[in-house]
């Protein structure tokens, strides 16, 4: 019976010992490494939190413990971005939220659940907006929905041209137009005056602002194909020019000091005079020109940036020691005598004044009695050290001050007064912060440094006083107050501030307690030795900083000092590079090919004739004043492809076919063509050349010496030299095109 008994207590101890060995925190930590080799890091953060939790101490659980809460919170966050990526905003808030419960530290994670919580609010509120039925809307609300937006001209060609006129300024406004397919009208009290225009290869819309600036006028469109012209005075300008309105919402404005601030910067770069702010709502309504608007709307992308944020950290070390030291004697050091006649007793100091004169007759000892302080011995020795630790963290704004205050608010009479309705004295009284005070403004800086000025004070109630009969508390205050500039996470020692109180005081009988070794019989010394030092670290760490891109800092023309206008920035594009010419080859191999001239033997060696025309087809193309020549010239060109014949004399075979296709000032010739043609077949597209320049007012007084120059070209001969000579004196807008065409041919 007593063995059963035994057994089952041993039964029931290892019972209650297993749980105990279970959870001991190597066990826990053997868990985690197992979990964690099977990728299983929730099991394994929990493993290696127990371990941590129960030894707190060991290097290796708080290692462990600090990997694994990285590792699966990082997990977490990575899942929920996947689930947010597929339109699941529950699941991955519950992803964030579980990341941000394993690690509380993790910025990101919190990030994420405040951002998946408003996208999921603001879902519930379009469903609930949805749901809702549908108001119905007023005229006045349905046209200022239907509100057009400012007029834009709309070009239907900008290729770029060259234009050389010397005429009043409308006919030449009206040339563009009519090369751009709009329409121009005049300020009736518009006076134009004659200029001088010449430009080479610049844009329609260019040439539009190009004529204006020389012409002293400016033009605003009235439709998508219609242009006003006027003098560019300040009066015609402020009557004519487009008045439109915007509202602008900023995103980073947190008082209303920041859109004063914003506005004043909108009067003073940008001259916009009309300006509402709604600090309600964070808008800046303005009025103005189109092209104020849109520099507006650089000019605040480019200053409505978030404020930087800094996180402090703020470590407060205090550490003081005190030594004390008494030992010796404490020897009486009063006496006391009394007359006590006939044995009465009376009390120390007292002066006898029940006494008589007779009572002195008989004074004996036993009618004085004597009285003797008492003596003590004091060997005592202590030592006592303290530390104390703070660790605040102030989260702060770029400019923004930032207040920490740890401790008590002990009152300090200020004064008093008595009231004439009431008895007394009544006092007043200001509460003041006694503790570990800290105020710090960061100025965050470009390169990730932040300068920071700080105010640190460490005070305490150290005593009391009384002053007119009111007892205040004696403050003793430590207070640093300096400016720094750090880096990013720089750990900044303000200052130790030492103080170190030793005294010493000897008490005894006089002479006595100099002798050594005597002096601890009749006397007694003390030594007290106090050590107190505080040191101040901060470490600043920069949790966003002002993005400035490229964009911010790029220079925007905003056109003259009396006027802002906008110019859009042209797109460059590299040139395609040029092929090198290769031998022409039949069209059923390469039907996509431009027949080039092969070298032939001959007694007069032609220059090839593409190459010799490229560059009149080109200023053809370019100039829209001989823009109409150009698909006559490329056919009378497309003619003479095919190889120079030995016999100068003999017209070379032509190729016909469609006229050349014209595209931005070059000429591609059509691949379809024969060859074969008879000796005079070049005369029916010299004949369309001809035609087709003739038709045009602008050249018809050239034609003549046009069609003696396609006819020069091609029967490239010496005796052709007196016709190319007469063709070169014709009026100069002809004459480059004359010796581009003759004068690779010809030779000098």
């Amino acid at each position: 019976m007593i063995r059963l008994r035994l057994l089952l207590c041993v039964i029931l101890a290892g019972t209650s010992l297993a749980p105990v060995c279970a959870e001991s925190p190597e066990s826990a930590y053997k868990a985690g490494e197992r979990a964690e080799k099977q990728n299983d890091l929730d099991s394994a953060f929990q493993a290696y939190k127990k371990a941590y939790q129960a030894k707190p101490s060991e290097p290796k659980y708080t290692a462990a413990y600090l990997k694994t809460r990285l590792y699966a919170a990082t997990a977490h966050i990575r899942t929920g971005q996947s689930l947010d990526d597929q339109g699941k905003l529950q699941e991955a808030m519950a992803e964030f939220r579980l990341a941000a419960q394993i690690d509380p530290s993790n910025f990101e994670a919190l990030g994420q659940v405040r951002r998946v919580a408003d996208q999921i609010q603001r879902q519930i509120r379009e469903k609930e907006v949805a749901a809702l039925p549908k108001s119905t809307t007023s005229a006045l609300e349905a046209d200022a929905k239907s509100a057009a937006g400012p007029v834009a001209l709309d070009l239907k060609s900008d290729v770029p041209v060259s234009i050389h006129m010397t005429a009043n300024a409308d006919v030449i406004y009206k040339s563009i137009a009519k090369l751009a397919g709009f329409n121009v009208l005049f300020d009736p009290d518009y006076k134009p005056q004659k200029v001088t225009f010449e430009l080479k290869d610049v844009s329609l819309r260019d040439a539009l602002s190009m004529i204006a600036m020389q012409s002293k006028t400016f033009w605003r469109p009235l439709s998508s194909n219609t242009i006003m012209v006027s003098s560019d005075s300040g009066a015609r300008r402020k009557d004519l020019e487009q008045s439109v309105m915007k509202t602008f919402y900023l995103k980073n404005a947190a008082t209303p000091a920041d859109l004063q601030q914003a506005a004043g910067t909108l009067k003073g770069i940008l001259d916009i005079s009309h300006i509402q702010v709604t600090p309600e709502l964070r808008s800046l309504t303005l009025r103005g020109t189109p092209d104020q608007m849109v520099m507006a709307q650089k000019l605040l992308g480019d200053i409505d940036k978030p404020k930087s944020e800094v996180m402090i950290d703020v470590v407060v070390m205090e550490v003081s020691r005190g030594r004390l030291q008494t030992l010796g004697t404490v020897p009486p050091t009063t006496v006391s005598v009394a007359l006590a006649p006939g044995g009465t007793s009376t009390t120390s100091g007292s002066s006898g004044s029940g006494l008589t004169l007779n009572s002195f007759s008989g004074i004996t000892a036993n009618d004085i009695s004597v009285t003797v302080g008492g003596a003590s011995f004091t060997a005592l020795a202590s030592d006592s050290n303290s530390k104390v630790l703070q660790r605040p963290q102030i989260r702060a704004m770029d400019s923004e001050k930032a207040s920490l205050k740890i401790g008590d608010r002990i009152p300090i009479a200020t004064g008093s007064y008595q009231s004439g309705i009431t008895s007394g004295v009544n006092t007043q009284f200001q509460y003041i912060d006694v503790g570990v005070n800290i105020d710090i403004t960061p100025y965050v800086h470009a390169g990730n440094e932040v300068t920071l000025k700080m105010s640190l004070e460490v005070s305490s109630v150290t005593g009391e006083q009384t002053v007119d009969g009111v007892t205040e508390p004696t403050i003793g205050q430590r207070r640093i107050e300096h400016e720094a500039r750090l880096a990013d996470g720089e750990v900044n020692l303000i200052g130790g501030i030492l103080e170190d109180t030793e005294s010493k005081s000897l008490s005894g009988y006089p002479l006595l307690m100099k002798i050594p070794i005597l002096k601890y019989l009749f006397g007694q010394e003390a030594r007290d030795r106090e050590q107190s030092e505080i040191v101040f670290a901060i470490i600043p760490h920069i949790l966003r900083s002002t993005e400035v891109t490229d964009e911010n800092l790029k220079m925007v023309d905003l056109g003259s000092a009396s006027s802002i206008t906008y110019r859009k920035a042209e797109m460059k594009t590299e040139p395609a590079p040029t092929a090198p010419n290769a031998p022409a080859q039949p069209a059923a191999e390469k039907p996509a090919a431009t027949p080039t001239v092969p070298v032939t033997k001959s007694s007069v060696k032609p220059a090839t004739l593409p190459q010799a025309f490229s560059p009149a087809i080109k200023s053809l193309g370019s100039s829209p004043f001989l823009s109409p020549a150009t698909t006559a010239l490329t056919s009378a060109v497309a003619a003479a492809r095919l190889p120079w014949p030995a016999s100068s004399g003999s017209s070379p075979p032509l190729l016909p076919g469609p006229p050349a296709v014209v595209s931005a000032g070059t000429a591609t010739v059509p691949p379809e063509t024969a060859s074969g043609s008879t000796e005079g077949s070049a005369r029916p597209l010299i004949a369309d050349a001809v035609q087709s320049l003739a038709s045009s007012s602008l050249l018809s007084p050239t034609v003549p010496e046009l069609k003696t120059l396609v006819a020069a070209a091609l029967q490239p001969t010496s005796g052709n030299r007196s016709q190319v000579k007469h063709a070169l004196t014709l009026p100069p807008v002809s004459i480059a095109i004359y010796e581009s065409a003759t004068k690779p041919a010809l030779g000098n």
